[in-house]
């Protein structure tokens, strides 16, 4: 089964520039007495797939929003292509092209396709230059436009959202990522939600878009899509980066070793 798996991971990234795209450095966090991460250090290359793997409790959540200005690390710096970056917000982070799409999705079931990827950011106008109206046609044309970009095929744009299966939802949700100028796309846990052809789907999406310059970090729990889809994957236990290893020369029993054990 593993030497299956093996036959279809990515190769690693080339790892020929010095300076990665995001860097973690030390990263601590505590809630009280408990430490959840403890000088964490991670690197994500420019056009790479990093898989975030562990136990619950290892720490995977607090990292995410620290990356994603959700939370503010008690110790520990982030860089952005090698400039210091202060992430101490979503907005921080969008600023940075760091981008974050949680297990909700955070749709709006009774709007369509071009109203939640244009959701918060609505084109508008004024008419007669005192009264404010939206630009409806211009956000669907906008739309269709980056989903064909993308190559996303939707059935109904005009639809809600909450007709949509839930791959297409996905597919709606990263657009509205990329609607503005993304490197990096956090992603928690995005396919646990989804059968098995819906999953793949979003899988492929992922890795056109990877083609095409887009970074991912990916908290996940199904070692099948880990070993498919990243590059390199990184193993936390109890706060602490157990390490971090090329997919290509890992089998799904060694990081399930790690996990467990919390050593390489």
């Amino acid at each position: 089964m593993a030497a299956t798996a093996q036959t279809s991971v990515r190769p690693p990234a080339s790892a020929a520039a010095a300076v990665p795209l995001l860097r973690a450095n030390g990263i601590v966090k505590s809630f009280g007495g408990n430490r959840a991460l403890n000088g964490v250090s991670l690197d994500v290359r420019s056009n790479e797939i990093v898989a975030l793997v562990g136990d619950n409790g290892a720490g995977k959540s607090t990292l995410v929003k620290i990356l994603s200005g959700a939370e503010i690390p008690d110790e520990g710096t982030i860089q952005v292509n090698g400039v210091p970056a202060e992430i101490a917000s979503p907005h921080d982070a969008q600023d940075q092209g760091i981008a974050t799409l949680h297990q909700h999705l955070g749709l709006v079931d009774c709007f369509d396709v071009a109203q939640n990827v244009f959701l918060g950011r609505e084109l508008s106008a004024r008419f007669l230059g005192v009264f404010p109206y939206l630009l409806h046609g211009e956000m669907r044309r906008r739309t269709a436009d980056l989903l064909k970009q993308l190559d996303i095929r939707l059935p109904h744009l005009d639809r809600p959202v909450s007709t949509m299966s839930g791959g297409q939802r996905q597919a709606v949700a990263i657009s509205r990522l990329l609607l503005g100028d993304v490197k990096l796309i956090i992603m928690d846990e995005p396919m646990a939600a989804l059968g098995v052809q819906e999953g793949q789907k979003v899988l492929d999406l992922i890795e056109s878009l990877s083609q095409r310059g887009i970074s991912f970090l990916i908290v996940s729990h199904n070692m099948e899509h880990v070993m498919s889809i990243s590059n390199r994957v990184a193993v936390l236990k109890n706060g602490n980066l157990v390490g971090v290893v090329p997919t290509e020369s890992t089998t799904r029993q060694d990081l399930t070793s790690m996990i467990i054990h919390g050593r390489v």
